[in-house]
């Protein structure tokens, strides 16, 4: 078959690769997205939306329970399990075909098949309808990446899950134990718990949500185990199959005890899909199974760029989207900004959410600033109150000297809708003049991030 050019190359049509190609096609570059598997990618296939729709699944069914406290009657709340997981992954099949409508839409040719890199601005496909080659001057990696698998936790679809079965399960668990408490390892067990299984989540470092505040780790705990869970931290987990159970062993600093469990979803971190890419023969560097790129998404090889998860931290949609449009808007030779780390908020859709962006209260000890901290609770608010949900806080760090917003963090219903407002003010260097001057809307959950500003500078209103 004939090589066939293009301007952009994408390898990988998750929510990097997809919007790097929108992008470059606005811009006027002709574009060819290859994908493997699925248009959207992991995300919204098998990770951010599904576990999205679950999880509301949960909460209105936890709303059932609830219902005398509004004034509302329902009688002997249940669900169909079936059902539910058939939403979720009818939510995930739409999803998928609007993006296959936006390709169309934007005149980006899609190749499904396997991508080499042959050398710089080629790649070689295998897909079901054949080989071809296809050269650009750009190409751009987004393969993501997927799962990591530690000795005796490997994924068998039956007593050990791995993301994949945990959307998709053979069965209702009863005992189960999730290994890992970062954003995947506690969604899971938020959406199981309530749905009535016995769920317990173990964690090595010393705290649950370890990247998060250690305040709202604290009280994320508290909360989880107000629910039922039972939380193991600083704690080592080993686990044997048997016949329909698994038993675990759990070290704390050189005690240990056994359970056992009928189900386990390991979710102990990613590693980027580097392999089988023809990296190696480029000159790529990979570290870690990351490919190492600077500010700009680029790899040091000419015309290559790397985005989103097989690029590094933070393991985040929106940030793998913004480095596709930065770097479609760099191919086609503008001058895009290089994206801030610590302006990209990190959610977690667990009950009660988490959500935070920039320095947590101790890294920014650790950099040298002086701090001043400012914190305000849901039972403060009249719209938490009303909606029953007073459960929860926010708590702002700004630099003593300067009044720049250094962090936020928070933890409480819908916080994973607030914290864009924190993500707008550090984007526009906002400090708390700005802040505290502007006229937030009542009754709002929003209000609270006004008064945790307002806490900082000693002018609370409401508490």
């Amino acid at each position: 078959m004939a090589e066939r050019s293009f301007d952009v190359i994408v390898i990988g049509a998750g929510p990097g690769g997809y919007v790097a190609a929108i992008r470059a096609a606005q811009l006027g570059l002709k574009c060819v997205i290859v994908e493997r598997e699925h248009l959207g990618g992991i995300c919204l296939n098998w990770g951010c939306i599904p576990t999205k729709a679950l999880l509301r699944s949960s909460e209105v069914f936890h709303l059932f329970h609830r219902a005398q406290e509004f004034g509302l009657k329902v009688e002997k709340p249940d669900f169909d399990f079936e059902a539910v997981i058939k939403r979720s992954r009818g939510v995930a099949k739409q999803l998928s075909g609007g993006i296959g409508h936006l390709m169309r839409k934007n005149k980006v040719e899609v190749v499904m098949g396997e991508a080499t890199l042959t050398a710089p601005g080629k790649v070689a496909v295998t897909g079901a309808k054949g080989d071809e080659t296809l050269s650009a001057k750009s190409v751009v990696l987004a393969t993501g990446a997927r799962a990591r698998v530690l000795p005796g936790l490997e994924p068998d679809g039956d007593l050990i899950w791995d993301y994949k079965t945990a959307l998709q399960p053979p069965r209702m668990p009863k005992d189960l134990l999730v290994v890992g408490s970062g954003a995947i390892g506690i969604e899971f067990a938020s959406f199981y718990n309530t749905m009535g299984a016995r769920t317990t989540v173990v964690e090595v470092m010393d705290r649950i949500l370890p990247v998060e505040d250690a305040e709202v780790s604290a009280f994320a705990k508290k909360q989880f185990v107000k629910q039922g869970m039972t939380i193991l931290e600083g704690t080592k987990a080993k686990v044997q199959k048997g016949e329909g159970v698994v038993t675990a062993t759990f070290d704390k600093g050189g005690k240990a005890e056994t359970k056992e469990f009928d189900a386990v979803i390991s979710a102990v971190g990613i590693v980027g899909n580097v392999e089988n890419l023809g990296l190696e023969a480029l000159g790529v560097k990979v570290e870690r199974t990351h490919v190492v790129t600077d500010e700009l998404c680029r790899t040091g090889v000419e015309g290559l760029y790397a985005i989103g998860d097989v690029a590094g931290a933070p393991w985040l949609a929106h940030k793998a989207s913004h480095e596709g449009v930065m770097v479609a808007e760099l191919i086609a030779g503008k001058h895009p900004h290089a994206i801030r780390p610590g302006s990209i908020a990190g959610c977690t859709y667990c009950s009660p959410q988490v959500a935070s962006v920039g320095l947590t209260e101790a890294r920014a000890k650790e950099q040298g600033y002086e701090v001043r901290i400012g914190r305000f609770p849901f039972i403060g608010n009249g719209k938490a109150i009303a909606l029953g949900e007073p459960e929860g806080f926010i708590k702002t760090v700004f630099d003593a000297k300067t009044g720049e917003l250094l962090g936020a963090h928070m933890i409480g219903a819908e916080v994973t809708e607030l914290i864009q407002g924190y993500v707008v003010g550090r984007s526009l260097e906002t400090t708390e003049g700005e802040l505290i001057e502007a006229v937030f809307p009542h009754p709002t959950l929003s209000e609270m991030m006004h008064e945790s500003v307002l806490d900082a500078y000693g002018r609370a209103l409401h508490i």
